[in-house]
């Protein structure tokens, strides 16, 4: 099973089950951010987590094997060569995804607004080195059917 296949079999079994990423992350003892990554082929499990994230969702240990490969994280787009700038890039590639699942989850079919928004930099004193805070709020807004 490759990473694509995983992704669509975890997906329709967490739909077809109703659940949460949170619900999916309890059963493996991680966040509900980490998991979504790792089951969007973002980010890879070990054995253990792995196993249980397949137990929860009723799938089989080709899933599991599929959820413990590394990923290969490329995108097709022109990336800044600032090398801050390119980290944002890259965390958005690598976790965009995840928090575009968690937010349809949480709020419904929608987008968060780059308008009405706010962020907040602060540093983050730490003994392992000082470490930087973002805050991000946008306001949540559904798409309208018509």
């Amino acid at each position: 099973m490759n990473k694509m296949e995983m992704k669509e079999a975890i997906l329709l079994a967490k739909y077809e089950k109703g659940l949460t990423w949170a619900q999916i992350a309890d059963s493996a003892g991680m966040s509900p951010e980490y998991i979504c990554s790792a089951c969007l082929g973002m980010n890879h499990l070990e054995k253990p987590q792995a196993d249980a994230v397949a137990a929860k969702l009723g799938l089989s240990a080709d899933l599991s094997a599929a959820l413990q490969r590394f990923p290969t994280k490329t995108w097709n787009a022109t990336i800044p060569t600032d090398p801050l700038i390119y980290r944002w890039y890259e965390m958005l590639n690598v976790y965009g995804e995840t928090i575009k699942e968690i937010i349809n989850e949480k709020f419904g079919d929608g987008i968060m607004s780059a308008i009405d928004f706010k962020m907040n930099i602060d540093r983050q004193p730490d003994p392992n080195g000082d470490r930087v805070l973002v805050t991000i709020s946008g306001k949540f807004l559904p798409y309208k059917s018509w």
